[in-house]
């Protein structure tokens, strides 16, 4: 009886403390901006060259702006939208190959779908090798 007191326990204070950082994550989530602003989405072919597209949009999100523009194609999943091209460069499966999201150089810890978009922000789409 005492055995299970503690586990019933340890599994509340799991629980509470899950749903704490759970609470935290949501709140502090970054949040996209509302209405009219300016996103500069520089791509990064296999061959190491580069073009830059200027978008003005009140999108709020990065993969629904990528697909809008036509810039990027992809496919759902269980993660949201995994990019397949990019400015017409498709990433070859049999080269292990997919296309990285990075903002102003640094990383991107959200998919496409959830990468909220900010007047003057910077992307990367770098086409990359794993």
């Amino acid at each position: 009886m005492k055995g299970n007191r503690k586990t019933l326990l340890a599994v509340a204070a799991l629980a509470v403390a899950a749903a704490l950082m759970l609470g935290i994550w949501y709140f502090t989530r970054p949040q996209p901006q509302e209405g009219a602003k300016t996103v500069v989405v520089e791509v990064v072919h296999g061959d190491q060259s580069t073009r830059e597209f200027t978008y003005h949009t009140d999108l709020e999100y990065l993969g629904e702006l990528l697909l809008a523009e036509q810039l990027a194609e992809g496919e759902d999943s269980a993660y949201g939208l995994f990019i397949t091209a990019v400015d017409g460069e498709a990433a070859q499966d049999s080269l292990h190959q997919w296309w990285c999201i990075t903002k102003g150089g640094g990383r991107v810890d959200t998919g496409a779908d959830t990468t909220p978009i900010n007047h003057g922000d910077h992307f990367e789409l770098t086409l990359s090798t794993y």
